[in-house]
């Protein structure tokens, strides 16, 4: 994908967790603590879009906000626990192309990431419809999952989802939480060994149409991944 976004806030947890979300889904990333250490960056790494907390030291993000307007038009999407009406007007207002307030699914975010990026860059921000991996073709509209010399494979939504997620990233190693909140929605951390009985049935399923069930690795202690190549 090649987008930039840069994650600006002062909680280690949440840059990190918002970080992560994003390379999964092909960004590349950039994180700043404060809005000065935001403003050195949007001028120096010209990201494609700021992911930017209102409450910070040293330099907040309405500061921040005003600044880079004056510099850029790179989209800015505002995060905040401030759930005031006028706040979010007042964000929208210095030129935010979006408001989120925390607490807030990670996600959801990504989604809104993704929104404003195709309002500004039209197609190129849209998400793969097909998937090529492992010698396998999944098509995300038509639902769809068949081998290269065109076998089909029958798959529950869950295996679908599931595999969807591992073949939009091979080689990358996805924990059971990870792979829980994709088929779900929400983590529900009780069962996240059901990911250990869809990825059991995808194998059986591999096998039986003469694929190798190896195609998803098992990282001990961490969790799956599509091997890559």
């Amino acid at each position: 994908m090649g987008f930039k976004i840069l994650v600006v806030d002062d909680e280690k947890f949440l840059r990190d967790t918002v970080q992560a979300y994003l390379e999964q889904d092909g960004f590349q990333v950039s994180t700043a603590v404060n809005g000065k250490e935001a403003m050195y960056k949007v001028r120096h790494e010209k990201p494609d879009l700021v992911i930017l907390d209102v409450m910070m030291p040293e330099m907040n993000g309405w500061e921040a906000a005003r600044i880079i307007r004056k510099e850029s038009s790179v989209p800015i999407i505002f995060l905040t626990a401030r759930v005031d009406e006028t706040d979010q007007v007042a964000g929208l207002e210095l030129g935010a192309d979006d408001y989120v307030t925390k607490p807030f699914s990670p996600r959801a975010l990504v989604a809104r990431v993704r929104a404003v990026l195709r309002r500004v860059h039209g197609d190129l921000a849209a998400e793969p419809t097909v998937y090529r991996a492992a010698g396998l073709e999944l098509d995300i509209e038509a639902r769809t999952v068949k081998t290269e010399d065109g076998r089909q494979l029958r798959l529950t939504r869950s295996e679908f989802d599931l595999l969807a997620t591992l073949m939009a990233n091979p080689g990358r190693v996805f924990t059971r939480m990870e792979l829980l909140d994709h088929i779900q929605g929400d983590a529900y951390a009780p069962y996240e060994r059901t990911i250990d009985v869809h990825v059991k049935n995808l194998r059986a399923k591999f096998k039986e149409t003469g694929l190798d069930p190896g195609i998803i690795e098992t990282v001990y202690g961490v969790g799956y991944r599509l091997r890559n190549g």
